[in-house]
């Protein structure tokens, strides 16, 4: 059965990161996607990339991009196509004689991503940098890590991959709708710095109602409390709470014992959270994360045990989902969201033909 996205034509610029996620979002629900790669292979894995889960679900082209022939190739490429993705620098597409104008006056239905760090304009655009860059100029790292520490970014989830590649395959997607709507195709211009700011939306509206103090570590949802944290368990392994309503809070302490105990009626009050942390921390330390998950999992406490990339797989509910599939020996996130007319292909590590 054909994905939610059959009929759509992409053509991706192999990089690296953000740009090859929102083609897999796209490629995972059956667009027809296009990887224009360098001769010999683009991919970080060899092999044209067959061990990137990044690039599953293509068809591959390899094109020198020096070469004269090859840019009339894909210029004939995007005349038939519906949207082209490229990371280069400002300017590179131009160079090369493939740029927005070029490429609409040949196609004006065209949708052209153009995926960077700083965005086409600024004072940074032609800077380099990565993710840890971006989301700090956003204002986002410094929301991130405990209370009087350093800024702990999130490996690359929150530049390259939600403001960077998920934000480029809505943008693209919704100029796909305008274009079938008036016929106009469009740059997108998906820049990671404007994306990791827009994905705390809900950060600067807490800032700018006075409930979020510009600190880390002592606010509601950034591990200031003692309801929504991780803590440390008695095999060395973490669990995870966020029991942040009344009921559910109530809940944790009647599972945990904790409900007689006063102090933690006091559960929106800043003044008693970093004593009720130690005694929580206290707490899940005299059990092991098994004997926790007995206790609390199939609750409403708002608890989950904090598993490794290696256990994540095989929890109960990941399984009965299919939240993770393999390929090739290569164990991968299955395509997301789901979709109940068109569900997404059995991704391919090798490739559509």
């Amino acid at each position: 059965m054909p994905g939610a996205l059959d009929g759509l034509t992409v053509l991706e610029f192999a990089g690296i990161g953000p740009g090859p996620f929102a083609c897999m979002m796209l490629a995972d629900h059956g667009a027809r996607v296009i990887r224009i790669e360098r001769p010999g292979g683009a991919g970080r894995f060899g092999d044209a990339g067959n061990r990137d889960i990044l690039n599953r679900n293509r068809e591959r082209l390899a094109l020198d991009l020096k070469d004269p022939d090859a840019i009339a190739q894909i210029r004939e490429l995007a005349r038939s196509a519906d949207v082209l993705i490229e990371g280069f620098r400002p300017g590179v597409m131009e160079r090369l004689g493939l740029g927005p104008e070029v490429l609409l006056a040949d196609n004006p239905r065209l949708v052209f991503g153009r995926m960077t760090g700083w965005g086409q304009e600024g004072p940074m655009a032609p800077l380099a940098g990565h993710d840890i860059n971006y989301i700090a100029l956003s204002g986002a790292l410094h929301t991130y890590g405990p209370a009087g520490g350093k800024p702990s970014f999130p490996v690359n989830a929150v530049g390259d991959f939600g403001g960077g590649g998920m934000l480029m395959a809505f943008g693209v997607l919704a100029a796909v709708f305008s274009a079938q709507q008036t016929g106009k195709g469009q740059v997108v211009d998906c820049a990671m710095v404007d994306g990791a700011a827009i994905l705390s939306a809900m950060t600067w509206s807490f800032f700018g109602n006075g409930q979020w103090r510009d600190q880390r570590g002592v606010n509601l949802l950034d591990g200031g409390t003692h309801f929504y944290d991780t803590y440390e368990t008695a095999d060395g392994k973490w669990i995870s709470l966020g029991s942040i309503e009344p009921q559910f809070y109530a809940l944790l302490l009647e599972r945990t014992g904790l409900k007689d105990d006063l102090a933690f009626a006091r559960q929106m009050d800043p003044a008693a959270w970093g004593p009720l942390k130690a005694k929580v921390a206290a707490l899940f330390a005299t059990r092991t994360r098994d004997e926790w998950c007995a206790l609390l999992d199939g609750t409403d406490a708002c608890f989950a045990p904090v598993l490794s990339l290696g256990e994540a797989p095989h929890h109960p509910h990941n399984a009965a989902r299919g939240t993770f599939v393999e390929d090739g020996g290569m164990v991968m996130p299955a395509p997301a969201p789901r979709f109940s007319g068109t569900p997404a292909p059995a991704p391919s590590l090798a490739g559509r033909s």
